[in-house]
């Protein structure tokens, strides 16, 4: 697998509506739940795989490792811009935000760090099966333009890395038992703080149950977006031979790029 390429995104979110996924309050809470976790999560990802960087040799691996720093790090900021926004749509997220930092720093704390790179390398095939559905599924066609674009570039860069934390994982510990360990726990941690988040903007926007239900079966794809990542991310990864190279996305997100002039992997000519 060639390096990645960290990349920046030239977005300004300031014309983005407050409901911005098909004009729905509903999908939009949805969608902007997992988008609340992005920065700190993405910054857990890099430290989990950043405390075994000294016991990797291999150096086609390190350099993969820096580019998956690199792009992490990018999306982290991207999303603490989008954040802002948010605020200025008038919902309140740092109640949320800081109750979420609080809870995994405490558990981030209290897991081996075998087992945080575990449940990294589980974390990654969820947002992988999440960013190609974001391609070959259509769920960002009725995004509002900006978010459409900051999206499809996250979505593109998980894809090029998302075998990094995984060969990693491999490297440092290949037990199957610590793989399903880091599945189950990354099942649990990103399926609950994305519905804390979810739960948190709708009762800020006052959405009932009924007027959830209904607004979520009119926008395509949106009612299957977390069935499909949850059940299908662990029907692959329970495979004793899986890995994430094995869905092959890497022409998704290279299209992708090339349309946009951006570099590709291997193209050294933008600093990690």
């Amino acid at each position: 697998m060639t390096p990645s390429v960290p990349r920046d995104l030239d977005v300004d979110f300031k014309q983005v509506p407050r409901h911005w996924m098909a004009g729905s309050a509903t999908a939009t809470a949805v969608a902007n739940g997992v988008n609340l976790l992005f920065p700190h999560g993405e910054r857990f990802f890099v430290r989990s795989v950043k405390h075994f960087l000294d016991r990797i040799d291999d150096p086609v691996l390190r350099a993969q490792i820096k580019g998956f720093f690199g792009q992490e790090g990018r999306h982290a900021h991207a999303h603490d811009r989008f954040n802002a926004v948010l605020r200025a749509h008038g919902f309140e997220i740092d109640r949320f935000l800081d109750g979420y930092k609080r809870l995994s720093s405490w558990l981030e704390a209290h897991t081996p760090p075998r087992l945080n790179l575990a449940v990294t390398a589980a974390a990654e095939h969820f947002t992988a099966i999440l960013a190609e559905g974001a391609f070959s599924k259509g769920v960002l066609d009725q995004a509002a333009p900006e978010m459409r674009e900051l999206l499809a570039w996250h979505a593109a860069e998980e894809l090029e890395h998302k075998s990094v934390a995984f060969d990693v994982l491999q490297t440092i510990d290949p037990s199957y038992a610590l793989r399903m360990a880091g599945l189950a726990y990354a099942t649990v941690t990103l399926g609950g703080f994305w519905l804390w988040g979810a739960l948190a903007l709708m009762r800020q926007e006052k959405l009932g149950v009924r007027h959830v239900r209904r607004e979520i079966g009119r926008v395509p794809s949106g009612d299957r977006v977390v069935r499909r990542v949850f059940l299908r991310g662990i029907r692959q990864y329970i495979a004793r031979d899986f890995h994430p190279s094995r869905n092959p996305t890497d022409r998704i997100a290279g299209e992708w790029m090339a349309a946009r002039g951006m570099s590709l992997p291997g193209d050294t000519t933008e600093a990690a």
